[in-house]
């Protein structure tokens, strides 16, 4: 078992005791009785009926030209492999790393807090993935896989929301944050490297993807309803547009940025 590995499954033993004590600092708001899983008093996703939306996030111009990274200033990092630059990852036309998420037509209902967290790791002097998305009261988890120091200064601007700066020793223990708002790109960097940065994004409910490297998103499980869906990209902006989705139909809706 490979060291990422056994930090896992070592902290996977403790998770939901960490959890627990972390819910009981956020405001009852956020951590009414049941939000660490399923409960009666929330939606439950109806994967089998449940609407889907899928499609592909495009890049209609040129991207600009891929821009290498250089990492000597670290003799670890200088190691890794070659890297460019994520602020456009463009393939056949298609965009990475773009949120795509369901904003407003859901109404008042609430839904599950996942139990495990999403999880950022810091390998090859990057942090991977780029763009990451938790619930709000879910654990957004940090890893070190480097054998060098990292840190991870995360800047919300939401008042619920509190910004923290840490530093991770070599293959650390994980550092886990909990988010009481909606708030999205949410910017990661790491001060002793800076071409470090992602994106962090908390959401209000569980339907949201990442396009991934052809540009390509799924989400799966919505009841019907017409819905506002969002696209958001670091450089290229938000898009919006407006979807109907009915049981078991599939609904196929791009942007073009």
């Amino acid at each position: 078992m490979s060291p990422v590995s056994n930090r896992l499954h070592t902290w996977q033993r403790g998770w939901l005791a960490a959890a627990l004590a972390a819910a009981a600092v956020l405001p009852l708001a956020a951590c009414k009785p049941g939000t660490l899983g399923p409960s009666k008093d929330f939606t439950q996703i109806d994967y089998a009926h449940g609407g889907v939306v899928t499609g592909v996030v495009q890049y209609a111009e040129t991207p600009p030209k891929p821009v290498e990274i250089d990492m000597a200033q670290d003799p670890v990092c200088a190691m890794s492999p070659t890297s460019m630059f994520d602020d456009y990852v463009v393939h056949d036309g298609g965009l990475a790393n773009v949120m795509v998420y369901i904003e407003s037509g859901l109404g008042n209902k609430a839904y599950p807090i996942p139990r495990q967290p999403a999880v950022m790791d810091q390998t090859g002097c990057r942090f991977e993935p780029h763009v990451i998305g938790a619930m709000v009261g879910q654990g957004v988890h940090f890893l070190n896989s480097d054998n060098t120091v990292h840190n991870v200064h995360m800047s919300p601007t939401h008042p619920g929301n509190n910004a923290f700066d840490v530093s991770q020793q070599a293959h650390a223990d994980p550092v886990t944050r909990y988010f009481t708002s909606p708030e999205t790109m949410i910017p990661v960097r790491c001060n002793s490297h800076p071409w470090m940065h992602a994106y962090v994004n908390i959401l209000p409910n569980p339907f949201f993807a990442v396009t991934d490297a052809q540009g390509r998103f799924t989400i799966k499980g919505l009841p019907p309803g017409t819905y506002t869906l969002v696209a958001v990209h670091e450089k290229a902006g938000k898009q919006t547009a407006t979807i109907t989705v009915k049981a078991d139909g599939t609904v196929q809706q791009g942007f073009k940025f």
